[in-house]
């Protein structure tokens, strides 16, 4: 029987590295299309409902920017982490802990608001998420604990405390006993660009920002560090690069990021603090970055492509009757076809040739 090794390649083929992301997107549209008739839907309509009709209202493409905009910003600072070789797993917690802070600022200004409000909700949320982030930091760096575990086990913490606080002293008074805040003032909200649609400032930050990331990540001495100690981190630490330094400035970062994403969540599309903020945008920017290739300009079309499954979901349940387990799994294809494709341009299977046997011949003396 044959036998195959996994062999790493000296250079990617460039006919590889650019059929890589079309190829790709025609498996995840086949794959889903297979996946859409196993559970009895029509594969056209679905697949209309779902990567086209976002497309056709002007409706559509602001919700999609509005879905987006946060994927894109938390996974920004997920890649300065990951491409630093630090896995910050807790983004959803530094979320919504950002959006905790943001949201208590507003709250101590009463209903009459203030034109301070929001620069102080934008800079309480930046705080909020990064000390969240600061937890896993201190540990990794003092204890040396796995920043994995600790800011996952995090999220759930922060989970608990938005609850307690708006079922407790956050909690709108004359809400009738709902579990939620006041609707924030109109000074505390975040200006609309559009009439007619939900796009804020937030969201066109959340789509910019990566621009100024990749130059920053580029073209700076600590945006080198982070790509060292991601290629090598014997080299970096010889090159004379501070690790804990470099672990500090990347959670930090990222959960300054998640905390800016919450805090526009709350002040733009909720408008008030409910128990949960978030539907899971921190894990789900993990796909982004990883979608993205780790690149900040990567994240952006990658941010985009998981929002259209988010609301061409959406579509497909209320036009199509789909399940909303089969959006899930629409979104690992994504996920899952263009890592294997990435995977098979930096590698090959070798067919492993067994050496000929030579048989000793005794000569008699």
């Amino acid at each position: 029987m044959p036998e195959f090794r996994l062999e790493r390649r000296a250079a990617a083929p460039a006919w590889a590295t650019a059929l890589a992301a079309p190829a790709s997107a025609l498996l995840a549209i086949a794959a889903a299309s297979i996946l859409f008739v196993a559970l009895g839907y029509p594969a056209g309509p679905t697949l209309h409902a779902f990567f086209v009709e976002p497309f056709e209202t002007l409706n559509g493409v602001s919700e999609l920017a509005l879905k987006a905009s946060p994927l894109i910003l938390i996974a920004l600072g997920l890649v300065a982490c990951f491409r630093a070789n630090v896995w910050n797993i807790g983004a959803d917690g530094q979320f919504t802990v950002g959006a905790l802070c943001a949201g208590a600022v507003a709250l101590a200004f009463g209903d009459a608001g203030s034109p301070a409000a929001l620069p102080l909700m934008v800079a309480g949320g930046i705080a909020g998420g990064a000390a969240w982030a600061a937890i896993p930091a201190v540990l990794r760096t003092r204890c040396n604990a796995s920043e994995i575990l600790v800011s996952l086990m995090l999220t759930y913490v922060a989970g608990l405390l938005l609850t307690a606080m708006v079922f407790g002293p956050l909690r709108d008074p004359q809400g009738y006993g709902i579990p939620q805040s006041r609707m924030f003032a109109d000074d505390e909200a975040l200006p609309v660009l559009f009439g007619g649609t939900r796009i804020t400032l937030g969201t066109a930050i959340g789509l910019l920002l990566p621009l100024a990331g990749a130059f920053w990540l580029r073209r700076s001495v600590a945006g080198f560090a982070i790509r060292a100690f991601g290629a090598s981190p014997a080299a970096a630490r010889f090159a004379g690069f501070s690790e804990p330094r470099t672990v500090w400035l990347v959670l930090l970062l990222s959960g300054g990021l998640a905390g800016l994403a919450g805090c526009f969540e709350v002040a733009g599309p909720i408008g008030q603090l409910i128990p949960a903020v978030s539907p899971g945008y921190g894990f789900t920017a993990i796909i982004v970055a990883f979608l993205g290739r780790l690149d900040p300009i990567g994240i952006i079309p990658a941010g985009l492509l998981v929002a259209l499954s988010y609301v061409g979901g959406d579509l497909a349940q209320v036009g199509v009757g789909l399940p909303r387990a089969a959006t899930g799994i629409v979104q690992g294809m994504l996920l899952l076809f263009p890592l294997a494709s990435e995977f098979f341009v930096r590698y090959r299977l070798r067919r492993i040739v067994a050496s000929p046997v030579v048989s000793a011949q005794v000569v008699p003396t």
